[in-house]
């Protein structure tokens, strides 16, 4: 059961702040437990937190060994259509946080969620170079209109 949580409004907001603490609430009542009890809910997170960029964002969910949430970091910012993603800045990330697990979402700002042979790419180069460390890859969600998981996919 949820513990129930009021908030105040002080003066109006804005579609995105609405957005941002939609995607807190999300992760407050279904990802501080196993992210994979809920995956809709991991879904609906990264909707709420990425799908109104107009600009692609590269994220990491760094995970602990039960799977529940330690951070969301957006890591990498580029284009309307790219983002440059660096695998030792992932790394590094990971050991900071000491965390045990990751799961990767970007956006795609034209809204169409289909993962790109370049986004398959960059995905299997980290987590051959995130196993040399021991953190495993969970899944990458490519965010559009709709939300598309590469493991629902069989793409990890």
């Amino acid at each position: 059961m949820h513990r129930k949580v009021e908030y105040a409004i002080v003066g109006p907001m804005t579609a995105d702040q609405v957005l941002d603490k939609a995607a807190e609430i999300v992760a407050s009542r279904y990802l501080r437990g196993d992210v994979f009890t809920y995956p809709q809910a991991t879904k609906d997170y990264l909707l709420f937190k990425m799908g109104g960029y107009d600009r692609e964002v590269f994220a990491v969910l760094l995970l602990d060994n039960q799977h529940r949430l330690i951070e969301y970091k957006e890591l990498f910012f580029g284009t309307i259509d790219a983002a440059s993603v660096y695998p030792r800045e992932v790394i590094k990330l990971t050991l900071d946080h000491n965390a045990a697990a990751v799961i990767f979402a970007h956006n795609h700002p034209s809204g169409i969620s289909e993962p790109s042979d370049a986004d398959k790419r960059i995905t299997q180069k980290l987590k051959d170079a995130l196993a040399l460390i021991d953190v495993r890859v969970l899944d990458h969600f490519v965010v559009g209109e709709t939300c598309v998981s590469f493991a629902e996919r069989g793409y990890l």
